[in-house]
């Protein structure tokens, strides 16, 4: 049996099921063929769930700390298994959401794993048989897995991934984690809360290796002080597992030394999900960051695109897969589209959170920028004391001879929510002057963008007159 359709994509999660979305409101008939789970890994298996579970390690540590806030709490205990209920729920809400979207919108799901038999041709095999989708434009959003690296006994059964961490039966008492990008943090920090002993170690010299040094320091400080163990510019050599735990071999300048964890967590990174997709039949080689693609998202195959994790440019983050499917969609449909990479924002959920958008201090004046810096911190900002949550700050990079925003890095409390305000103005190019002169609500954390700003012009208000 053949279906036909304008637009047929393979895979449903951030950047599939957008696109079929956009497509479907633009009047084509879509397919949309998912191989696992409606939603893909960030609704089922990564961003949601573990933000569910972050916030549950959020309300624990809260009501730890109640008495500080007039409030007394005589019983409170971990729950795990509500821990595990909260997260399946929100889970079950977001894909019944997206299904319930994607059905209204008239968009064809078939539930298996597509693969080309001709550029314009993917046969499709599932439980019950195989279906055959021709359509007149493709996109290949098929996303990414757990990196897999050469590291002696990675592979054993207590090691686990991002899906083992959660989908634990039962809270380890201590957990090694190796990587300290943002997934390794967020993990580190949520089994720290929930009175794991937790140990990240990062083989480069900062925790956020990606974000300004400004992030990487604040984040190595704060969960250091919350009693993580963080080991930067260190690099595991071996796992040796046993019934009870493991033995983890780590290796920095000074030598060797053995830590000892419960269970190991690999979060080093992310690989696309190139193979058994039928690439050699588009004539297609995917190198290690995925395929390459235009601004168009356009493979170098005609009516051929490829979104999210599994492209080769952008950055592997189920917002900029968004919008990689609305081009895709709106270009494949005759649309003039192109994607803008200037002003893409990075959040790690940790407790603190961190949040990044544009350049790094050090890339702008590789980038050959006069820099002048603006960074002010929580401690001195009104609502920051009303809640109790005063570490970090705020750090804008600018360029000197024009008061342009660069870039913006936050890291305290709602950092996530912050960086909306850095992302809108380095969307706009704005300049310091113009974020000085937008009146800020009081009292807010968003204040201290302002002040950041104001100390970039060498101004700042709210700190003592020297």
């Amino acid at each position: 049996m053949s279906v036909q359709c304008d637009l047929a994509i393979i895979g449903s999660g951030p950047g599939g099921y957008v696109a079929a979305l956009r497509a479907a409101q633009l009047g084509a008939t879509v397919v949309c063929v998912e191989k696992k789970a409606v939603g893909g890994v960030c609704l089922n298996e990564g961003c949601i769930p573990t933000k569910a579970m972050l916030h549950s390690a959020e309300v624990y540590d809260l009501t730890k700390n109640a008495k500080r806030f007039g409030v007394r709490i005589s019983d409170a205990a971990l729950d795990w298994d509500g821990v595990m209920s909260h997260k399946d729920a929100v889970v079950r809400q977001m894909t019944k959401g997206v299904s319930m979207l994607l059905d209204r919108a008239g968009v064809q799901v078939i539930m298996g794993s597509a693969r080309f038999l001709r550029p314009d041709t993917l046969r499709v095999t599932m439980e019950d048989g195989e279906e055959t989708v021709v359509a007149k434009n493709i996109i290949i959003a098929t996303g990414s897995r757990n990196m897999q690296v050469p590291i002696p006994g990675l592979d054993g059964p207590r090691v686990i991934d991002h899906w083992g961490a959660m989908t634990l039966p039962e809270l380890p008492a201590s957990m090694c984690v190796i990587g300290g990008g943002a997934i390794g943090v967020e993990y580190g920090s949520l089994f720290q809360s929930f009175g794991v002993q937790v140990t990240i170690v990062e083989m480069l010299p900062r925790l956020a290796p990606l974000m300004d040094e400004f992030i990487g320091d604040e984040l190595a400080r704060s969960l250091k002080r919350r009693g993580v163990d963080v080991r930067t510019g260190t690099r595991v050599a071996r796992v040796e597992q046993g019934d009870d735990g493991c033995v983890v071999t780590l290796q920095d300048s000074d030598g060797e030394e053995q830590v000892g964890a419960e269970l190991v967590l690999s979060a080093i990174g992310r690989a696309p999900n190139v193979e058994g997709i039928g690439l050699e039949v588009l004539g297609l080689k995917a190198t290690r960051k995925g395929i390459a693609v235009d601004t168009r998202m356009r493979t170098a195959v005609p009516h051929v695109y490829a979104i999210g994790d599994v492209a080769a440019d952008g950055a592997m983050l189920a917002h900029v897969a968004m919008h990689q499917g609305v081009v895709a969609a709106e270009d494949a449909l005759g649309h003039t589209a192109a994607m803008d990479y200037r002003a893409v924002p990075s959040c790690i959920f940790s407790a603190p959170e961190a949040a990044s958008v544009g350049m790094t201090e050090t890339e702008a004046r590789e980038a050959g920028y006069q820099v002048v810096i603006g960074s002010f911190g929580f401690r001195p900002n009104g609502k920051a004391a009303a809640i109790g949550d005063k570490d970090g700050g705020v750090k804008i990079v600018a360029d000197e001879e024009t008061g342009a925003v660069l870039g913006v890095h936050v890291i305290g409390p709602h950092a996530s929510d912050l960086i909306l305000e850095g992302t809108m103005a380095m969307s706009l190019e704005a300049t310091l002057e113009e974020i000085e002169s937008t009146i800020h609500p009081h009292p807010t954390l968003g204040e201290v963008l302002h002040d950041a700003a104001l100390a970039a012009m060498g101004r700042p208000l709210h700190v003592p007159f020297k």
